[in-house]
């Protein structure tokens, strides 16, 4: 018996799913909307309005798309915005599900499908935080916004020309693995960060580069003392070890993440023949960690503007996502070079 023609193998180029450009720009345009809730989000937060509305799905016993305009005031507005904000992700993340069932890849229809379970559990982990009063399932919305946001942008690298028809250059299988490696450090990195903003800890360590005058701040308990006399002259939240413990560990992961996305960018510019498209996002995720190790500064110094500390949030999760997008690239490279030393061996 003969072996099967790699023709047979492997499909021919006209073969390939078609590069659909209102699906794809559409798809842009719903990753593009995620970010915007991050960044209502995050002024929820900032302004310390999370549980400004008490009730959900409703808004003060009203129907959320009737509740008065003239009663957004406060907390308020900012709470009910990302109701009403989240609402519209929510819609256009079904939209999107429908209309890639009518593209040729199976398995991206799934992935559609996903995105409506994705952002149904997170408006379901929002709702029940009103309801049970529990401020820590914040870190779990926050954490999954931050998720779903990479997970709308890789639908719209699948349905991209670059994806579908483009994706030819050189990459190294180890570079996938490594940005992956990183992503999982930056995630870890916003779980710690959305630990301190929900249990009011951003703050607990109000003096950069150094704590409390010191490298590392003492914890012992006349230290202790000592801070809180200083923190209360100023009306901020007394401080604890652990929260101390806690910033001290996002300070360390900072450092860590820079380093390591300063090696990954040097790694693919460094090696002859990297594909352009990787150095040049490699290059834009540099100068992201940077602005954001600038702003997670600034909103000490700024002792936690809501804009600044907004701004470190959408930056935190433009860099993870920037991460994702690197490793997405990386493996489609590699995938693509495998199959055509396949096809013409």
């Amino acid at each position: 018996m003969h072996a099967p023609s790699p023709h047979h193998r492997f499909p021919p180029e006209e073969a390939r799913p078609r590069y659909r450009g209102a699906l794809h720009r559409f798809a842009a345009f719903c990753a593009g909307s995620v970010l915007f809730l991050i960044c209502i989000g995050g002024m929820v937060t900032s302004n310390n309005a999370g549980m400004s509305v008490p009730d959900w799905p409703n808004s003060y016993g009203y129907n959320m798309f009737f509740f008065p305009w003239q009663d957004w005031v406060g907390g308020i507005f900012f709470e009910h915005s990302h109701r009403l904000a989240a609402t519209g992700v929510g819609t256009l993340s079904i939209v999107l599900a429908v209309w890639l069932c009518f593209q040729e890849r199976v398995w991206l229809r799934w992935v559609g499908g996903g995105a409506v379970v994705f952002v149904l559990l997170q408006g379901v982990i929002g709702g029940l935080r009103v309801i049970w009063k529990l401020d820590w399932l914040g870190v779990p919305h926050a954490l999954l916004a931050q998720s779903y946001f990479v997970y709308m942008v890789l639908i719209a690298l699948f349905t991209s020309r670059w994806w579908i028809q483009g994706a030819t250059g050189q990459t190294a299988p180890k570079w996938t693995g490594r940005v992956l490696i990183i992503c999982g450090l930056i995630l870890c990195q916003l779980l710690l960060g959305a630990t301190m903003r929900h249990e009011h800890a951003g703050l607990s360590i109000n003096d950069f580069p150094l704590a409390y005058g010191q490298a590392w701040p003492k914890t012992d308990a006349a230290s202790l003392d000592a801070y809180n006399r200083e923190r209360l002259s100023r009306n901020e939240y007394a401080t604890s070890p652990l929260n101390i413990n806690i910033q001290m560990a996002h300070r360390v992961g900072a450092v860590i993440i820079t380093v390591a996305i300063l090696a990954a960018a040097a790694a693919m510019w460094l090696t002859p023949g990297t594909a352009l498209i990787l150095r040049g996002w490699s290059a834009a995720w540099v100068g992201l960690v940077f602005v954001q190790f600038l702003l997670g500064a600034c909103t000490i110094w700024t002792n936690k503007a809501a804009d600044i500390a907004t701004a470190h949030v959408a930056t935190g999760a433009l860099t993870l996502v920037l991460g994702s997008l690197l490793a997405a690239m990386s493996w489609r490279l590699q995938s693509r070079a495998e199959l055509a030393k396949r096809s013409a061996a």
